[in-house]
C-alpha cells in the first residue's frame, strides 16, 4: 500500500476524562467492536479478576484507576485506530497533556449524572490551545442522569465549544433503550444480556417505521419531540468545523452495555483527521514527507517487570519507520538502528518492519533516550509543545535501607525518565528532592520502587512554594543572583540550574530584583 494511502487510514487519538467518568470502560469496548479482544474485561480491580487491558501496571490493578497513558493500536473496517488510553485522575495530569502533543483529535468522556467537571475543563483548555478536534461521549445514560438538552447546555458553556448531537438517547436510567443514531438516522438496540462480547443482535430501525413501538414504547412520542428539537435548535454537522476545533459532536451511550459505543465507533473513522501536520522549532513537518521524522512522547520504565525494560514511546510525524534502519538521534547526533521495535495492544508487545505517520512504536532504551527526543534521516529538527511543567508538591526522598542504595539510586533515574515527577538535588546540601503535580504520585513512586527495583525509600517534608527554571544574558547579575540564594538553589536531572522559592512572596521578590533573570515555570524553553 503505497505511503498516502497508509496514511489516510489511520486514526490516531487520545480518550480523556475526569476520573471515573468511564473512559477505560469505553477504550474496552471499542477494542471490543474492533476486533482486537474478544471479552471485555472491567476496571474495578476489585469485583472482576480479569482486569482492563489499558490498566496492566499493578498498581493500577489495585487501585482501580489508570496511572499511565497505555497505547493500543488495531484495524476497523481498513481504518487503522491507534488509541492512547489517558489517566483521568488530575495528579497524573502531565502524562495526560504530554500525550495530547502525539494525537490528531480526542474523545472526551462525561458521565452523565455528574456533568463537566474540573479535570474536563482543564483538559479542554489544552485541546483548544492545540486546536485539537475534539468529540464527547456523554457515557452512563443506563443509570439515573441529567437532562439530554441540559447536558448539551452545559458541555457548550463549560468547555466553551458549539455542540452537535449526532446520537441521542431514547429515555435514560432503569428504562434506557438505546441511542437514536442521527448521522446514519436509524435506531440501534442492542439485543444481549451479554454485555462483554461485541456479537449481540442489533437492530436497526428508522423513524418512521412501524416496529418502533415494539421496541421504545412509551418513549416513541418523546424521542420524536426531541429529535425535532435537535434539528430546530443546533446547526447541522459541518466536519470541517470540527476539524478547525470548533464544533464538538456529542454521541450519548452506556459503555458498559454497550450502547452508543459501535455508532461512536463508526462515525469516529468517517470523520476524525487523518494524520496532521506537525511543528518543530526549524518548521512545519507534513506527515506527507517521504523522509522519516517522529519524537518521543512518553517513557515507561518496567513494562516487562521480568526483563527491567524501559520503552520510549516514538510518534512517527512523516515518511516510513523501518526495522534495522539507522536514524539520527538528533540530541547525540548519533545514528541508531532498532531491531526490535514493537507495536503495542497495553503491555502486548509485537514487533513490527514499518510504521507510518500517526502509529506509535516502541523503541528498548538503555537509558539513551529522554522526553522530546527527536529522531529523523538526517535533518536536525526539534518538536515543540512538550511540556514538563513546574511541580506543586516537593518533598526530600531518602533511603530507607542502606544496603540498596545501588537499585533506589537506579530506580529513581529511571522513574524521572518518565516524566511522572521530577527530581532535584541541593545545591546546599546535595539531599534529593522529588517535585510533583499531585500527592499520589509520591505513592506511586514509592510503590514502583519497591515492587519494581526492589528499593525501600522513604520521603521527610521541604518548605517549597515553586521550583522555576533559570537563565539570563546578564551572567554578571545570574552569578549574583546564585550566591545570594545559593541555599534555594538546585539542579535538574539534565544539569539546569532551579530556583525552588520557599513562598510566593520570596519568588515575586526575587523577579523584582533581578529584572535580567528569567524565571520558567515549564522546562521547555
Amino acid at each position: 500500500m503505497a505511503l498516502r494511502e497508509e496514511i489516510d487510514r489511520r486514526r490516531t487519538f487520545a480518550i480523556i476524562s475526569h476520573p471515573d467518568a468511564g473512559k477505560t470502560t469505553l477504550t474496552e469496548k471499542l477494542l471490543l467492536f474492533g476486533g482486537a479482544i474478544h471479552v471485555a474485561g472491567a476496571v474495578k480491580s476489585n469485583k472482576i479478576k480479569r482486569g482492563a487491558t489499558s490498566d496492566f501496571m499493578e498498581i493500577e490493578r489495585q487501585r482501580g484507576i489508570s496511572v499511565a497513558t497505555s497505547v493500543m493500536g488495531f484495524d476497523y473496517k481498513g481504518t487503522k485506530i491507534n488509541i492512547l488510553d489517558t489517566p483521568g485522575h488530575e495528579d497524573f495530569a502531565e502524562d495526560t497533556y504530554r500525550t495530547l502533543t502525539a494525537v490528531d483529535s480526542v474523545i472526551i468522556v462525561i458521565d452523565g449524572a455528574k456533568g463537566v467537571e474540573t479535570q474536563t475543563r482543564k483538559l479542554m483548555e489544552v485541546c483548544r490551545m492545540r486546536k485539537t478536534p475534539v468529540m464527547v461521549f456523554i457515557n452512563k445514560m443506563d443509570r439515573p442522569s441529567k437532562d439530554p438538552f441540559d447536558l448539551l447546555d452545559e458541555v457548550e458553556s463549560e468547555l466553551k465549544i458549539r455542540v452537535r448531537p449526532l446520537a441521542f438517547p431514547v429515555s435514560n436510567g432503569p428504562t434506557f433503550k438505546g441511542v437514536y443514531n442521527l448521522y446514519e438516522n436509524n435506531l440501534s438496540l442492542f439485543l444481549t444480556e451479554n454485555r462483554q462480547t461485541a456479537d449481540g443482535e442489533t437492530i436497526d430501525i428508522t423513524l418512521d417505521d412501524a416496529r418502533l413501538d415494539d421496541y421504545i414504547s412509551p418513549f416513541t412520542a418523546r424521542l420524536k419531540e426531541d429529535l425535532e428539537l435537535v434539528e430546530g435548535v443546533y446547526d447541522t454537522f459541518e466536519r470541517d468545523a470540527y476539524l478547525r476545533g470548533e464544533l464538538a459532536p456529542v454521541f450519548f451511550g452506556s459503555a458498559i452495555n454497550n450502547f452508543g459505543v459501535r455508532e461512536l465507533l463508526d462515525c469516529f473513522i468517517k470523520i476524525a483527521p487523518s494524520p496532521r501536520p506537525s511543528t518543530t522549532e526549524q518548521r512545519e513537518v507534513d506527515p506527507y514527507e517521504e523522509k522519516l521524522t517522529g519524537f518521543v512522547f512518553k517513557i515507561h520504565a518496567n513494562m516487562d517487570p521480568n526483563h527491567r525494560d524501559r520503552i520510549a514511546f516514538l510518534k512517527i510525524c512523516s515518511g516510513t519507520f523501518e526495522r534495522n534502519k539507522p536514524y539520527l538521534h538528533v540530541r547525540s547526533g548519533k545514528n541508531m538502528k532498532f531491531s526490535s521495535p514493537t507495536a503495542f495492544m497495553a503491555e502486548k508487545k509485537s514487533i513490527v518492519d514499518e510504521a507510518f505517520p500517526g502509529d506509535i512504536v516502541g523503541l528498548h532504551d538503555t537509558g539513551n533516550f529522554k522526553i522530546g527526543d527527536t529522531f529523523t534521516e538526517g535533518e536536525k529538527l526539534r518538536f515543540t509543545g512538550i511540556p514538563s511543567f513546574s511541580p506543586e508538591l516537593f518533598r526530600y526522598i531518602e533511603n530507607a535501607s542502606p544496603e540498596k542504595f545501588k537499585q533506589l539510586s537506579k530506580g529513581i533515574d529511571q522513574l524521572m525518565d518518565e516524566g511522572v515527577a521530577q527530581l532535584f538535588t541541593s545545591r546546599l546540601n546535595g539531599r534529593k528532592i522529588i517535585g510533583t503535580v499531585g500527592a499520589l504520585q509520591f505513592e506511586v513512586i514509592q510503590y514502583r520502587l519497591e515492587h519494581e527495583y526492589n528499593a525501600m525509600c522513604k520521603y521527610e517534608p521541604i518548605q517549597i512554594h515553586k521550583a522555576c527554571w533559570i537563565e539570563s544574558d546578564n551572567a554578571e547579575q545570574l552569578a549574583d543572583f546564585m550566591k545570594r540564594k545559593h541555599a534555594n538553589m538546585a539542579i535538574d536531572k539534565h544539569g539546569r540550574d532551579v530556583f525552588l522559592a520557599d513562598t510566593s512572596y520570596g519568588l515575586s521578590l526575587a523577579q523584582e530584583k533581578f529584572p535580567d533573570i528569567r524565571f520558567h515555570f515549564t522546562s521547555e524553553f
